[in-house]
This record gives structure tokens, sequence and C-alpha cells, in this order.
């Protein structure tokens, strides 16, 4: 058996459509191609959209594909005091800031801000008084994380080596050696109060955790693949090598989504689609 390691990581907030199926079957052929290990993990960290039944569904339709897994489903919901010790590390050696301001005032802000949106995506903290009269009243916060305070904490030439393997292609056609561009992210929300955690530090540290040593998803999350390759360097992480792969259109040209109710392999399957026609479709007959 190889080293290499990959995963595939949905959350349980909907079921499953192609598009799931080709992140599946593309990390799960990466892996039992050259006697790797192929992990699944479960991303239930939203309480509010997240639903056992989805949960449910997700291995329902792996199976239904023929997929099968290495070692336990690691469900991120069960891992949420791992990630607020994360967050306290970095709060610890002050890389992180208290932001009182709604999503609203925060799209506000970019829309108005003179020098572009990744100058109002990093709001800065709030004046120690503004904070503590915040605090007082018990509004809900989110933790940043702050961009100046990173690049002083790994220094101009640790900041300016950042880069990632991309073995795959980004949306613009990058491939190789690719520079991290952490600043196009602004100072990106690392935890939220009713939440705990969110999607960067979970992501990063599971990966870490559970020795993933290539992602392999989709080419509409490249962007956030330059800020995990900072939260890496900062705790001491290895940086995996990354495979993004197109995403599958609709009719209107459109990525398939749950929100638009893409056609879901559970309907598929109750239609008597069989399993191999699916595969084949996606190029994996």
């Amino acid at each position: 058996m190889t080293g290499i390691v990959t995963r595939f990581a949905p959350s349980p907030t909907g079921r499953l459509h192609r598009g799931h199926a080709l992140s599946a079957l593309t990390a799960w052929t990466a892996a039992r191609a050259v006697g790797g290990r192929f992990l699944l993990r479960v991303e239930d960290i939203d309480p509010t959209r997240c639903r056992p039944e989805f949960e449910a569904g997700i291995r329902e339709d792996l199976a239904w594909l023929g997929l099968d897994w290495d070692g336990p489903v690691r469900r991120q919901s069960d891992h949420l005091s791992d990630y607020a010790a994360v967050v306290d590390v970095l709060d610890r050696r002050g890389l992180t800031y208290r932001c009182f301001r709604t999503r609203k005032e925060v799209l506000d802000a970019i829309g108005a801000a003179p020098h572009g949106p990744v100058e109002a995506a990093r709001p800065g903290p709030h004046a120690p008084d503004e904070e503590a009269e915040l605090l007082a009243e018990g509004r809900p916060f989110a933790w940043r994380l702050s961009l100046d305070r990173a690049r002083e904490v790994l220094g101009g030439r640790a900041w300016d080596a950042l880069a990632f393997v991309e073995t795959g292609e980004g949306p613009e056609g990058e491939r190789g050696l690719i520079p991290a561009r952490p600043g196009t992210a602004g100072d990106v929300v690392l935890a939220r109060k009713d939440a705990g955690t969110a999607y960067h530090v979970a992501v990063t540290h599971d990966d870490a955790a559970q020795g993933v040593t290539q992602v392999i998803r989709g080419q509409d999350l490249f962007e956030a693949t330059h800020v995990q390759v900072l939260i890496q360097a900062l705790m001491g992480w290895p940086t995996p090598t990354y495979r993004h792969h197109p995403l599958l259109l609709d009719a209107d040209g459109r990525r398939l989504a749950k929100r638009d109710r893409a056609e879901t392999l559970q309907a598929l399957r109750e239609a008597g689609v069989p399993a191999a026609r699916v595969r084949a479709e996606l190029g994996f007959g």
C-alpha cells in the first residue's frame, strides 16, 4: 500500500447529485489505483442545515456507486473541541480578533470600499471600548484571522514562500507550483460564537489529523486553498497536494447545486438508472 490518502468530505445538507459523485469517484479511484486509502468525512458543523437523514443518504449513495472507505467515518460535529483548541492557539498568538459586524454590514462595506473588496474584507479589530461594550451587550461575534498579524508572525520570507502543488487544474488553468495568495480572502472567519468553528479551521485540522496527502475536490474550492495553506503554515501542519477538477454543469451552464434542486443520486436510483451507467457517464466506466 502506498502512502496516498484521499478523502470525500460532503456536508449532509441534502442528497448527493452527479457533481458529488464525480468528486467521490475521482478521489476513490486515485487512492484505489495505487493501493492507497480513501476516507469519508462528514462536514456537519452547521447545526441549522445538517440532518441525520442526509448523512445516512451519503452512505447509501456511495454504496450504490460501489465505493467503500477505510476506517470509521469522521463526523466533524464530534470534534468541535478540537477546532476550538486550534482557534485558541491562534488567539493566544495574537492572530485573531473578535468581529461583531453582521454579514450584511460586511457586504455593505465591500460595496462601498474605496480600495476594493479585499480591503473591506479586512475590517480589523473594534476599538477596545467599543468591543467591551458589545461584549457586555452579549452581541454575537466571529473570530477572524488577522492577515497583518499572520504576515508578521511568519515573516516576510516565509509569507512570500507560501505555495501549494496543483496536480489538477484551477479555474484559470493553474497547474504545478502555485504561489499562495491568502490576502485575496481577506480576514477570514475562523469561528462563530454559535457554531464554535468555521470551514477553514475544520477542514485544515482534519486533513492534518487524518494524514490526507492529496485533496481532490471541485474547482469552486480552488480559491479556498490559498488561505488554507496559510493556516497550515501557522499551525505547523503539512500541506497536501491538491487536485481540483472541473465542475459538472446543467443545461443552462450553471454548476450542479443542491439549492437548485439538481437531480439526486437517490432519484436516479429510484428511477431504475443503473449505477454503472452513472459511473460511465462520469468517465469511470
